[in-house]
């Protein structure tokens, strides 16, 4: 499998495999639905993310520069934030702009969860975001891009964090070496959501 760190030439195309990658996920589904029925809120949403892990180049995709994102990975290093202080600052704002406030609480709060399951006590790189385009799923892309990422990760010594947010993507994970480190629930429709470790190595 060969992957490159994206460029802003890809940036659009890793927003709309994002978007359309998690649209019917048991968790960011249900979240992310307003109660109108818009979603010119996803784009803007999933393109901070995607920024995140441009900054740290650690944003990873396969497919032509400037064409079809085909699969994408974004990875967060030890020592880093997923997002930089202004994007977190930019995330929240979204929020409090687009959702009731209700609907804003019951996001933030799943936030929180998510922050309460990882673990910050030892070192590692964290896999906020694997997505595949819905025209190229079936193929193994995917599972390709996730064993060449953590290739490296694994070369420079340094376990692997993820929380899988869809039941049928448990055994992919663990094909790739992950296991289970935990379980916690969305709020909106507790949802399980389990958060998966994998040590150096393990395959």
């Amino acid at each position: 499998m060969e992957f490159r760190v994206a460029t802003d030439a890809d940036i659009d195309g890793v927003t709309d495999t994002i978007r359309l990658a998690f649209l019917d996920d048991p968790v960011w589904g249900p979240a992310l639905v307003l109660p109108d029925g818009r979603t010119d809120h996803l784009d803007p949403f999933w393109r901070i993310y995607a920024l995140g892990g441009m900054r740290l180049s650690t944003l990873f995709v396969t497919g032509e520069p400037g064409g079809i994102v085909q699969a994408t990975a974004v990875w967060t290093p030890p020592g880093e934030t997923e997002l930089s202080e202004e994007q977190d600052a930019e995330i929240t704002q979204l929020i409090t702009d687009t959702f009731p406030a209700d609907r804003a609480a019951k996001l933030f709060e799943l936030y929180d969860r998510f922050d309460a399951a990882h673990p910050h006590n030892t070192p590692h790189a964290y896999l906020g975001l694997l997505a595949t385009h819905p025209n190229y799923r079936g193929h193994g892309i995917g599972q390709q891009l996730l064993a060449a990422t953590l290739a490296d990760w694994d070369a420079a010594g340094i376990p692997s964090y993820l929380e899988s947010t869809n039941p049928a993507n448990l055994h992919r994970y663990r094909r790739a070496g992950f296991e289970r480190h935990g379980t916690f629930d969305a709020v909106l429709d507790d949802a399980e959501i389990t958060t998966m470790w994998r040590s150096v190595g393990r395959a």
